[in-house]
């Protein structure tokens, strides 16, 4: 087996590749506007209730016209993974593993059209876009390779006249519910994480997304996936979301997306419904409110260069996203200004521009969502950039920077998820460390320091599930900084590193007497 090595990134100031990538959006217009079904059981199924997929930077333009799926197609959906469990949880972990190598092979063959719909579909940059296909390579690369080490089991200990083992087997059907900020990698990840380890699924994308979903079935298909092993249905969460986490056959729930409505799974797949033998199994990657450090011995540049690529890439719809700068008082202006100027250098317009580093946000709701927000900034602290947002063609919102706030002010406590960070000052490194510590969520954090004391100190105080020295906080990759939080955060369930297969499986122990 070739070891794991993680997809690099599309050098895209190479004339070839900026071509190569206009091309796939040439590729992905010609499809634009098309009808997309359901998949069931490996059976295309339309319906007259459509999701439309709109270019958030484009509103007019439709991406594509999905098919709605209800109650009773989550229901013959459930049947068909249900039966199809029965004969893939018994396939050899070798050949579902080589399903995802070879549907790895065929993205990496067809990496600038996923790319491209990414960036039209999502509202995706050239490199941001990029990026999330290779993080997609890379899930399909690494658990593939990861089943592998777990096929045989862990070693255990026997005695003379007894044999012992402990082997992991399948979990049942999964409900994957996947979000639209990493459309293709997220989606992709927890899927082929749940299928490659036994399981078949139940995939419901998000709604503003479900295109590059529908073409990722097709590749599965081609890589030799059977039917029913991946069950493709997008709809509203309020139907068939929840009737799959409350679905006594459900056997565990993969979920991506907001605090809110991760605890509402939560509550609802802890409750036994009628005919349901087992704990629901629960996976959840949910907010954050992560902050950056700096301290006065910090390399100045690099910490303003590194606060604004976290805050605004992909107009900070990430999870990871630094939404909080807590700068030590000695530095604090100093840091701000050159921050405030990095800031205004930015660029915000279509993202099929390559010269364009931020794009839209996701929808309306988004934009009023990130828009009202920026209105308690303005009662909370001083707006020093940005604060401004037009939605008459897409939902373009300027990176925005609030400084002087209070630790405990609303935009430095709830998500926005959107392009804004909020700057206030601490009297010394422990008070900055205080500060960050102080919400309820615990996902990412970056510390810019020269000292290796206060590198040591965050190592230990800094409670977060991803922390980062000297860099931005955002841009984990697989393999390399398995991605996961504390607290509201979710299960810490740490994407792309070596437990995450386990959450799909149960261990169960042979004992056998000679």
């Amino acid at each position: 087996m070739i070891p794991y090595k993680h997809e690099p990134f599309t050098d895209l100031s190479i004339e070839e590749n900026r071509n190569a990538y206009l091309e796939g959006l040439k590729t992905v217009e010609a499809y634009l506007g098309q009808d997309y079904p359901l998949v069931i059981g490996g059976e295309r199924v339309t319906t007259e209730d459509k999701i439309i997929s709109s270019n958030p930077s484009n509103k007019e333009e439709v991406v594509g016209r999905v098919s709605k799926s209800n109650r009773e197609l989550a229901e013959k959906a459930m049947q068909s993974a249900d039966k199809a469990f029965k004969t893939w949880s018994k396939v050899k972990p070798e050949v579902r593993a080589d399903v995802l190598f070879k549907a790895a092979a065929i993205v990496r063959r067809r990496k600038f059209e996923f790319s491209a719909l990414l960036t039209k579909e999502a509202g995706k940059p050239w490199n941001e876009a990029d990026a999330d296909t290779a993080e997609a390579i890379d899930f399909m690369e690494y658990y593939g390779r990861q089943m592998l080490r777990l096929k045989d089991g862990m070693p255990v200990e026997s005695r003379p006249g007894e044999y012992n083992r402990y082997d992991y087997i399948p979990l049942g059907v999964g409900v994957v519910i996947s979000p639209w900020n990493f459309a293709f990698a997220i989606m992709a990840g927890t899927t082929v994480a749940a299928m490659v380890a036994g399981n078949t699924v139940l995939l419901k994308p998000a709604s503003t997304t479900p295109v590059v979903s529908y073409k990722f079935i097709e590749v599965l298909e081609e890589a030799g996936m059977p039917p029913g092993v991946v069950n493709y249905i997008p709809g509203p969460g309020g139907e068939v979301g929840d009737y799959l986490v409350d679905h006594p056959n459900t056997r565990f729930i993969s979920f991506t997306g907001s605090r809110d409505v991760g605890l509402r799974i939560a509550e609802r797949s802890a409750k036994v419904n009628e005919g349901q033998i087992w704990m629901k199994r629960l996976i959840a990657e949910m907010g954050g409110k992560n902050t950056m450090v700096v301290d006065k011995e910090a390399d100045l540049e690099l910490a303003a260069q590194s606060i604004v690529k976290s805050a605004f890439g992909f107009s900070g719809q990430k999870c990871s996203a630094g939404s909080r700068a807590v700068i030590v008082e000695d530095v604090y202006d100093e840091v701000l200004e050159r921050a405030i100027e990095l800031t205004n250098e930015l660029t915000i317009g279509d993202p099929t521009d390559q010269s364009n580093f931020m794009g839209p946000v996701n929808d309306e709701a988004a934009f009023k969502k990130i828009m009202d927000y920026i209105e308690i900034g303005k009662g909370e602290g001083r707006l020093v950039a940005g604060g401004t947002g037009d939605d008459s063609k897409g939902y373009f919102i300027n990176p925005t920077i609030f400084a002087d706030l209070d630790p405990k002010a609303r935009i430095m406590q709830e998500e926005i998820f959107g392009p804004v960070v909020a700057f206030t000052k601490a009297k010394d490194f422990k008070e900055a460390i205080d500060i960050a510590n102080n919400t309820e969520y615990g996902l990412t954090g970056g510390v810019i320091t020269n000292n290796r004391e206060h590198l040591e100190y965050a190592r230990e105080e800094f409670h977060v599930g991803n922390l980062y020295f000297n860099r931005g906080c955002t841009g984990a990759i697989v393999g390399y900084q398995s991605f996961g939080g504390f607290n509201m955060s979710g299960t810490d369930s740490k994407a792309g590193g070596p437990d995450y297969l386990a959450l799909h499986m149960q261990a169960k122990t042979t004992s056998e007497m000679f």
